[in-house]
């Protein structure tokens, strides 16, 4: 017979190692986690006056009240150690000229110029020119400099890219 476990614990197991994170993401998360613990008597206060209703197998205020409990008890440990793991990105100009953590890269590709900044996984959205530096793109980057051509294989065929500035 196996053990049950607690979803906190299988998160935990998962999940491991550092968090690399900007100085701006870092201050959000902890802004987060205040909202959340600032709400938190408000959520138990309103499980409780839900719980008194009666009969909770049949209380669906009660269950939806104690849902909100559970997932902001849950957001509260999973930022508790996001943070605890928390590695920040040094930020200002990068005057080794190799790409790491936190470098913005000026690339040359087939339909033209794009910069990209490399963050940690946590604050990506290739939308606005962040990628991770676990992607594809941003492992082949790192420890590459102006004028190195980087390529990356695809499911349409390998991919190109000149490096044209690193900051």
């Amino acid at each position: 017979m196996q053990i049950p476990r607690r979803k906190s614990e299988e998160l935990r197991r998962k999940v491991e190692g550092p968090i690399h994170i900007t100085e701006e993401g870092f201050k959000r998360m902890k802004e987060k986690l205040a909202r959340l613990k600032s709400a938190l008597p408000e959520y138990i206060a309103e499980t409780q006056r839900a719980a008194a209703f009666g009969d909770r197998s049949d209380n669906d205020e009660y269950k939806e009240a104690k849902s909100k409990l559970t997932r902001t008890h849950f957001q509260i440990f999973t930022l508790q150690d996001q943070i605890k793991r928390a590695v920040i990105i040094p930020s200002g100009k990068n005057i080794s000229g190799i790409v790491k953590l936190g470098s913005s890269v000026i690339l040359k590709m087939k339909d033209g110029l794009e910069t990209f900044r490399i963050l940690g996984a946590h604050e990506t959205n290739p939308s606005l020119g962040r990628i991770s530096f676990q992607s594809p793109l941003g492992a082949a980057l790192i420890n590459h400099k102006k004028g190195d051509i980087v390529t990356i294989q695809t499911p349409a065929g390998p991919k190109n890219y000149i490096i044209i500035d690193v900051k």
